[in-house]
C-alpha cells in the first residue's frame, strides 16, 4: 500500500514513515507543508495521505484545507489526520464532509504500530476511523436534546466502536458477542435514529455523524 506522509516536524515526519516502512507500505513521499503535499498526490497519487492538521504557515488548519482539496480532486485516496490535541471542531468537519475514507487520530497512536498500520489500511479502504480519546470525550457529553438518549447502554457501546471504524466482525470480536447479536444492535441502532434503508446514504457513517453532534 503506498502512502505519503506531510508533517512539518522533521523527526516526526522521518519517525511515521520509517514506522510505515517498517509495517511494510510503500511511503511515495514526505511533505514539509501544505502545498508540498498537494503537489505530491497531484504527481503520484498513493492509497492513503498522513497529514498533520496545523503545518506552516499558519499552523491553523492548513492540513485540513489540503485535505479537502485532495478529496475533490482525488476521492479514492484516504485521509488520516494527525494531531497533538482533541479538537472535536475538526474531527466532526471531516466526518461530515468526508463521510468515508477519512481518520483523525492523536499522535501518540503513531506509538502503536500494529494499531496505526490497521488504521492507515482502514482509512484507505473507505473507512471511518475516530481516535479513542475522542470518543471518550463526546461519549461523555450530554445535551438536552441528545438522538442517542433512546439508545442502550450496549447500543451506546456497539456505537463508539462504530465511530472508531470497527465491522461488524470486529465488533463481535470486542465485545465477546455473536455477529448476529451485534448486527441486531447495530438494526436498532438505525432504527432509532431513524436511518432507514437509502441507496444515496451509509447508514453506519450517519450514525457516527449524530454519536459526533450529540
Amino acid at each position: 500500500m503506498r502512502v505519503v506522509v506531510a508533517d512539518d516536524a522533521v523527526l516526526f515526519r522521518e519517525g511515521t514513515a520509517r514506522l510505515l516502512t517498517e509495517a511494510g507500505f510503500d511511503v511515495t513521499g514526505l511533505a514539509r507543508d501544505a502545498a508540498e503535499l498537494r503537489a505530491l498526490v497531484a504527481r503520484d497519487p498513493p492509497d492513503a495521505a498522513i497529514i498533520d492538521i496545523r503545518m506552516p504557515p499558519g499552523h491553523l488548519t492548513e492540513g485540513v484545507e489540503a485535505a479537502a482539496d485532495i478529496r475533490r480532486s482525488l476521492p479514492d485516496v484516504g485521509l488520516l489526520l494527525l494531531s497533538q490535541h482533541v479538537e472535536t471542531r475538526v474531527a466532526t468537519r471531516l466526518v461530515t464532509e468526508f463521510r468515508a475514507g477519512v481518520g483523525y487520530l492523536l499522535k501518540d497512536r503513531v506509538s502503536d504500530l500494529a494499531a496505526f498500520a490497521d488504521d492507515v489500511r482502514r482509512v484507505a479502504a473507505g473507512g471511518c476511523v475516530l481516535d479513542p480519546e475522542l470518543i471518550a470525550r463526546l461519549v461523555g457529553k450530554r445535551r438536552e436534546r441528545d438522538p442517542l438518549v433512546a439508545l442502550t447502554e450496549r447500543e451506546r457501546t456497539v456505537l463508539a466502536l462504530m465511530a472508531q471504524g470497527r465491522s461488524n466482525a470486529a465488533l463481535a470480536a470486542e465485545l465477546y458477542l455473536s455477529e448476529k447479536t451485534v448486527e441486531a444492535h447495530v438494526r436498532s441502532i438505525f432504527t432509532k435514529l431513524n436511518l432507514h434503508p437509502d441507496p444515496g446514504d451509509h447508514r453506519r457513517v450517519l450514525a457516527v455523524l449524530a454519536f459526533l453532534r450529540s
